[in-house]
C-alpha cells in the first residue's frame, strides 16, 4: 500500500495521471474519446517503463563506474508472463495507478489482461529463470539475463472434439511495450564452413574457421526491476536477421521469392520456442537456436568486459557465466574458441579461464532427458567447435585413466562422444567437466546426481556438486496474484516479509485464533468465486465454489501422472455410481497443461481427461458431487487465477524423476495443501511443514529402483485394485470414449505390459491417501490450520534466498547498492 500523507498521495496520482495523458496522446496518438483498452494499456505501460528506465540506466552506469564481479544468466527459456502489474508493484506504485486509472474511468484489472503473456518459455525451467531475475534485482546483484526473443511462443492450446490442437503463440503481434531495440548491439553468428590449420614460425598450431553462412543478432533489452529497490537490471534477449536483407538483382530479375529468401532463411532462428526436434530440420534448428544465443551473449559479456577497462585474462573474476541446464553448454568450446582463435591463447590458458568461468545447473535425472547431439549435426553445423570438443574430451579421458587406470567403464560412462549406435555428443558431460560448479535444484534431487546419474563425476571432482534448492518469488506468486491473503498477512506480520519470507512464521502465532483462520478461510472463497467467474467467462465452465477446488497444473509428462490422477477420478466416479462412496463435501478436479506437439502419449492424455470430464460433470448419478475440468492454454497469467484458489495441491510425479518443482511451493504458499509423492521439494516441503499438513503417499526412489531391478509386473498390482482393474478396462473399451472405442488402447497397453513411471505401483496408496485428505477436509477447523501453517511454513522457499545462496557459494558476487524506493 503506497505511504504517506492524503495530499502526498494526490499529488503522486495527479502526476502519474499527467504523465499517461502524455504518453496517450504523445505515444499513441490518441484521446480518451478514441482510444480502446489496448492504447490505455501502452500508454500506461510507457508511462511505467519511463519511471524504470531513470533507475535502470542508474543501475547501468553504477556498474560501469564500480566495475563488480557480475553473473550472466544463459537460459534458453525465460517464462516472464506479464508485465505491467509485477512492475507497478515493485515500483510501489500500484496504487497511485488504480487510483489514477479510476479517476480516468480505466480499469485496472481490464488493461492488465490486455497484455499478453511473454512467450519467452515453456514450463518450469523458463519460469525459474523469471524468479531468478526477480530476485537477483531485488536483492541488488550485479546481473543480466540472456535468451531470445522469440516471435512466437510455446503455442496457443485449444481443445477440440476434446483433442489438444495448437496454433501459433504470436504473442509480439501487438509490439512489446518493455522493449528497447540495441540496433547497435549486434553480432555476426557464423555456421557452417570448414576448419584452416596452420603453424606460425614459433611452431604454434592456429586455426581459423571459414567460409561461414552468417546471421545478425540484434539485442533487444527488458528491464527487470527489484522489488523497491533503485536496482533496475537487464534481460537482453537476441533476434536473428539476415547478413544481407535485400537481395536487389533477384528482385530486379523478377525473382521475388529469391530476392528475401535469405532473409526469411536466417529470421527461422529466433522464430519458435522448441521447435519439434523429432526431425534432423528441427534438430539443427535447435543447435543453431542455442549457438546463435551463445555466441551473441559471449560477445557481448566480452564486450562489455573490455569495455569496463578489463582485460581478457579478467573474465573469470569479472564474470561468472552460468548455464541454466544444458541447452547454453555450447557456450564452453565457444568460449576456448574466442580466447585461443581470437586472442590467440594457448590451450592451457583458455581452459583454465573457461573452467573457472562457467557454473551449471542440472534439471533433470532422466537419462533420456539430457541433451545430445549427433556428431555428424555438429560436424556439419560448428566444425571448429567439434574438433574443440574431441580435444576437451580426450584431455579429460587422460586424466580420467591416470585416476581410474584400466577402468573402461568409467571412461566410457564419462566421455563426451557417446558410442552407442550413431556417435553422439552428450552435453551435459561437457557442462560438468567445463565448469567448476555443478549444482541440484533440490536435496533429493542433488544427491541422485551424486549417487547415480553423474557418480563417476563426482567420484572424480567431488568438490564441484553442491545443492541449490529452487524457490519462488512472493511478489508475483502472493502479492500481485494474491492480493486478498497478501494485505491479510501484512495485518499480523511484520510488512517486509516480502523480502524476508521466513518472516512468515509470524502467523503461527494466529493458528488457534478463530477469527483470523475465518478470515483466511473466507480469503479462499472469494478467491474460488473469482476462479469460478473467469472460468465461466472465458471457457463456459459452471464450476461448484463450494467444492472442493483439487488442482493438477503443470506441462503434461508421463512422469508427472496425470494420468495417476485421472485413474483416482474415475475410481471416484465409479464409487459414487455404485453407492460405495458419498461425498460429503463436492470435489472439482482441475487439470491445465500442454502437451508437446510431437508426444503422442501426453496428448492422449489430455484426451482421456477431457472425455472422462464430458461423462462425469453430465452423469445425472454423480449430481455433481464430482467434476473435472482441463483448463485449456495454461500460462503465467492463468496460473495466477488458479494457484489463490487452490485447496488441494497434486504433486505426485513418479518418486525420483521431479528434479524438483516450484508449483509445489507457489501452492503451499498460498494456502493450498499438498498431496504429493516423495520427490523433488516435496520433501523438503513436508519436513517444513510438518507431516500433520501434508499428504505423501507412494513408493519412495530406491523402492522403486528395487522394484524394477527385481522385475516389475504392473499385473500384480491390477489384479491387486478392483478399481484400478475397472478403470482401465473402461477406458480400453470405450466406456468414456463411445464415439472412438479403441482410442486408448496404446495408452493402456502400456500401463499394463511397461507401466514405465509405476502409476500402478502407487495406486492404491493414492487412493487411500486421497481418503485421508477428504476426511480432514471435513474437520474445518483443522483443515485451516493446515493451510494456514503451508502459507507460515513456507518461508524457506523464496527465490530470493536461493539466490543468496547461488551469489555466496558459487558466484562470490555481492549486492551494489542498498537504495530503497
Amino acid at each position: 500500500m503506497e505511504k504517506g500523507n492524503k495530499s502526498q498521495i494526490d499529488q503522486k496520482v495527479a502526476l502519474f495521471k499527467d504523465h499517461f495523458s502524455k504518453r496517450l496522446h504523445q505515444s499513441i496518438g490518441r484521446n480518451y474519446e478514441s482510444s480502446t483498452n489496448r492504447d490505455y494499456f501502452r500508454a500506461l505501460a510507457y508511462t511505467v517503463r519511463d519511471r524504470l528506465i531513470d533507475c535502470w540506466v542508474t543501475t547501468q552506469e553504477h556498474y560501469y563506474r564500480t566495475n563488480p564481479k557480475r553473473v550472466y544468466y544463459l537460459s534458453l527459456e525465460f517464462l516472464m508472463g506479464r508485465t505491467l502489474g509485477n512492475a507497478l508493484i515493485s515500483m510501489n506504485l500500484y496504487d497511485v495507478a488504480k487510483e489514477a486509472m479510476q479517476s480516468l474511468n480505466i480499469n485496472l484489472e481490464t488493461i492488465f489482461d490486455i497484455e499478453e503473456d511473454a512467450g519467452l518459455g515453456n514450463g518450469g525451467l523458463g519460469r525459474l529463470a523469471a524468479c531468478f531475475l526477480d530476485s537477483m534485482a531485488t536483492l541488488q546483484l550485479p546481473a543480466q539475463g540472456y535468451g531470445i526473443r522469440y516471435e512466437y511462443g510455446m503455442f496457443k492450446q485449444h481443445i477440440k472434439n476434446y483433442k489438444q490442437k495448437e496454433s501459433p503463440d504470436n504473442w509480439l503481434r501487438y509490439g512489446n511495450p518493455w522493449e528497447i531495440a540495441r540496433g547497435d548491439d549486434r553480432f555476426i553468428v557464423p555456421f557452417e564452413g570448414h576448419t584452416v590449420s596452420h603453424y606460425d614460425m614459433n611452431g604454434n598450431l592456429h586455426v581459423s574457421w571459414e567460409n561461414t553462412k552468417k546471421i545478425v543478432a540484434i539485442g533487444y533489452d527488458v528491464p527487470v526491476p527489484g522489488y523497491r529497490t533503485n536496482t533496475v537490471n537487464t534481460l537482453r534477449l537476441w533476434t536473428a536477421t539476415a547478413d544481407r536483407g535485400f537481395d536487389l538483382a533477384h528482385f530486379n530479375d523478377g525473382d521475388y521469392i529469391g530476392a528475401v529468401i535469405e532473409k526469411t532463411k536466417s529470421e527461422i532462428i529466433s522464430k519458435v520456442l522448441y521447435p519439434n526436434d523429432q526431425n534432423y530440420k528441427g534438430k539443427k534448428l535447435r543447435l543453431r537456436q542455442q549457438y546463435f544465443m551463445v555466441y551473441a551473449s559471449l560477445h557481448d559479456i566480452i564486450r562489455r568486459l573490455l569495455k569496463s577497462g578489463n582485460t581478457i585474462e579478467d573474465l573469470p573474476n569479472k564474470a561468472v557465466i552460468h548455464l541454466n541446464d544444458t541447452h547454453p553448454s555450447i557456450a564452453i568450446p565457444e568460449l576456448m574458441r574466442i580466447l585461443m582463435d581470437d586472442y590467440q591463447m594457448n590451450w592451457n590458458k583458455a581452459w583454465d579461464i573457461t573452467t573457472r568461468t562457467f557454473a551449471y545447473t542440472n534439471h533433470t535425472v532422466l537419462p533420456e532427458a539430457l541433451e545430445q547431439w549427433d556428431l555428424s549435426l555438429m560436424q556439419e553445423n560448428l566444425p571448429r567447435h567439434m574438433d574443440i570438443i574431441f580435444e576437451i574430451n580426450q584431455r579429460f579421458l587422460n586424466k580420467v585413466s591416470q585416476t581410474f587406470p584400466g577402468d573402461v567403464s568409467k571412461r566410457r560412462d564419462m566421455s563426451i562422444i557417446g558410442e552407442e549406435g550413431a556417435k553422439r555428443i552428450r552435453m551435459a558431460n561437457l557442462a560438468i567437466i567445463g565448469s567448476f560448479s555443478v549444482n541440484g535444484v533440490a536435496q533429493l534431487h542433488s544427491n541422485l546426481i551424486k549417487d547415480g546419474l553423474f557418480k563417476n563425476f563426482y567420484t572424480l571432482m567431488p568438490n564441484k556438486f553442491n545443492n541449490k534448492t529452487n524457490g519462488i518469488t512472493p511478489r508475483r506468486w502472493m502479492t500481485l496474484c494474491n492480493p486478498k491473503l497478501d494485505q491479510w498477512i501484512d495485518k499480523y506480520v511484520n510488512t517486509d516479509w516480502r523480502c524476508d519470507l521466513s518472516k512468515l512464521k509470524d502467523l503461527e502465532k494466529v493458528i488457534d485464533n478463530k477469527a483470523c483462520l475465518q478470515e483466511f478461510s473466507e480469503i479462499k472463497q472469494a478467491n474460488k468465486r473469482d476462479l469460478a467467474k473467469y472460468l465461466k467467462e472465458h471457457n463456459k465452465m459452471e464450476v461448484n465454489v463450494d467444492s472442493i477446488f483439487d488442482v493438477h497444473v503443470k506441462r503434461i509428462h508421463e512422469y508427472k501422472r496425470q494420468l495417476l490422477n485421472i485413474l483416482r477420478v474415475i475410481a471416484m466416479y465409479n464409487q459414487i455410481r455404485d453407492g460405495k462412496l458419498t461425498l460429503k463435501t463436492p470435489v472439482t478436479s482441475f487439470f491445465a497443461g500442454k502437451a508437446a506437439p510431437g508426444y503422442k502419449q501426453a496428448k492422449n492424455i489430455i484426451y482421456l481427461i477431457n472425455v472422462v470430464s464430458e461423462i462425469v460433470n453430465n452423469d445425472p448419478k454423480i449430481n455433481k458431487q464430482l467434476q473435472v475440468f482441463f483448463i485449456p492454454d495454461y500460462r503465467v497469467s492463468v496460473a495466477e487465477k488458479i494457484i489463490p484458489a487452490a485447496d488441494v495441491s497434486q504433486q505426485i510425479s513418479t518418486a525420483g524423476m521431479e528434479a524438483s518443482g516450484t508449483g509445489n511451493m507457489k501452492f503451499a504458499l498460498n494456502g493450498s495443501v499438498t498431496i504429493g509423492t516423495y520427490d523433488g521439494a516435496n520433501i523438503e516441503i513436508a519436513q517444513a511443514v510438518k507431516d500433520d499438513n501434508i499428504f505423501i503417499f507412494g513408493k519412495k526412489e530406491d523402492e522403486l529402483r528395487k522394484i524394477k531391478e527385481e522385475g516389475y509386473n504392473p499385473s500384480t498390482y491390477i489384479n491387486e485394485s478392483e478399481d484400478l482393474a475397472l478403470a482401465l478396462h473402461q477406458i480400453e473399451t470405450g466406456f468414456f470414449s463411445p464415439e472412438d472405442t479403441y482410442a486408448f488402447t496404446d495408452l493402456v497397453s502400456s500401463i499394463r505390459n511397461y507401466d514405465p513411471f509405476f502409476v500402478c505401483a502407487d495406486f492404491e496408496e493414492y487412493m487411500q491417501s486421497y481418503s485421508a485428505l477428504l476426511t480432514a477436509y471435513e474437520d474445518k477447523y483443522g483443515w485451516k490450520q493446515k493451510a494456514v501453517l503451508n502459507v507460515a511454513r513456507n518461508g524457506y522457499f523464496s527465490s530470493d534466498r536461493t539466490i543468496k545462496e547461488y551469489a555466496k557459494d558459487i558466484w562470490q558476487i555481492q549486492p551494489t547498492s542498498t537504495n530503497k524506493r
